[in-house]
């Protein structure tokens, strides 16, 4: 699974509807992959005011999207992953159930997303709340706008990149992966000795 999730040489699907209602599996990088979100002490994710920025900014998601929400996340070191729930705005009640089963992203595998292709909402005024089909790049830009503001405000750094440029996204296709994916991000502060974006690991590459 972790090999596929980190595979930044697979193409995304040009015509796939990142409108459409189902599960993403979400990784969006530091900017230079520095480590400022936090450390792993022991096997658990000990987070920095910054990364306490960034696990919290999750839940506005479903704040400011009205058909949105965050299943899962975690906060690493260098970088964030997140379960992202997109439910059809015209049914009664579908928050929190399972998505229903989407086209994969050729093979399943983690795919580069160019923000500015997918609307991000990165700009000088503040988004107001979205009630629409969001894509997934505007809710992504959403995030990566917040949770950028206020760590600039925190480190007194006004307009200072935080995050890279992309971010990499997964399909979730069934509810089988979704458990898969939901066990990788709850056991992911337990692997990060091995992860693939730890310094130390890159280092030695």
């Amino acid at each position: 699974m972790e090999r596929d999730q980190h595979n930044r040489q697979s193409i995304r699907l040009k015509d796939y509807d990142y409108t459409a209602a189902g599960g993403y599996f979400v990784t969006i990088c530091v900017h230079g992959h520095e480590n400022t979100l936090g450390e792993v002490v022991d096997g658990e994710m000990v987070l920095s005011a910054c990364g306490r920025i960034v696990a919290e900014a999750w839940v506005d998601v479903a704040a400011h999207f009205a058909n949105a929400h965050v299943d899962a996340s975690v906060v690493m070191p260098n970088h964030t992953h997140a379960i992202i729930m997109i439910e059809d705005p015209d049914a009664d009640d579908c928050r929190g159930a399972v998505p229903a089963p989407v086209v994969a992203c050729g093979t399943g595998q983690v795919a580069p997303v160019n923000a500015e292709a997918q609307g991000e909402e990165v700009r000088a005024g503040e988004p107001r709340p979205y009630d629409g089909r969001p894509t997934l790049g505007q809710i992504v830009g959403y995030y990566k706008y917040q949770t950028t503001k206020h760590i600039n405000a925190h480190l007194g750094t006004p307009g200072a990149p935080f995050w890279q440029r992309n971010y990499h996204e997964h399909i979730i296709r069934n509810e089988g992966e979704l458990t898969k994916v939901r066990e990788y991000i709850d056991n992911n502060p337990l692997k990060w000795e091995f992860d693939r974006e730890n310094p130390a690991v890159l280092a030695l590459r």
